[in-house]
C-alpha cells in the first residue's frame, strides 16, 4: 500500500506489533529511540556526504533505494517514539506547521533561506 492508502495509525500500530512481537518495549525509551533517530539521520547524511549539488537531485534506483531504508529507518524510529510518548503525530505536525506558518510568514520568505529569526521584528524596525 501506497501513501495515499496508509494511515499514519496503520504504521503506528504496525510498528508497535513489530516491537512488542520482540519483546523490544524494554529497549525503546524516549532517550534510546531520539538517539537511533540522530544516527539514522546520520547515516541518511553520509549518502550525500561528498556529491555535488546536481549529483543529488540526480540519483540512480540503486541509491534511491538505499537513501529510502534510511528515510525508513528514520520514520520507523519516529513511530516508534510517538507510540512510546502517546503523541498523535497527525495532531502534533498540524500544529507544527501552523507555527510554521506563522514564524515564515510567505510575504516575507518566499524566495529566501533564513532563519524565522531573521523576519522578526527588532529595534521597532523590520529586516
Amino acid at each position: 500500500m501506497g501513501d495515499s492508502q496508509t494511515t499514519l495509525q496503520e504504521l503506528k500500530d504496525r510498528m508497535a506489533s513489530f516491537v512488542r512481537e520482540r519483546d523490544w518495549e524494554q529497549f525503546h525509551t524516549p532517550k534510546n529511540l531520539s538517539m537511533s533517530i540522530a544516527i539514522e539521520a546520520a547515516e541518511l547524511m553520509e549518502h550525500f556526504q561528498w556529491l555535488t549539488v546536481e549529483q543529488s537531485k540526480s540519483l540512480d534506483a540503486e541509491h534511491l533505494a538505499a537513501i529510502g531504508e534510511e528515510l525508513a529507518d528514520i520514520v520507523i524510529y519516529s513511530l516508534s517514539l510517538a507510540n512510546n510518548l502517546g503523541l498523535d503525530l497527525s495532531r502534533t505536525v498540524i500544529a507544527k506547521m501552523e507555527k510554521n506558518i506563522r514564524k515564515y510568514p510567505s510575504d516575507k520568505v518566499r524566495g529566501k533561506s533564513h532563519k524565522y529569526t531573521f523576519y522578526q521584528e527588532s529595534d521597532g524596525g523590520e529586516r
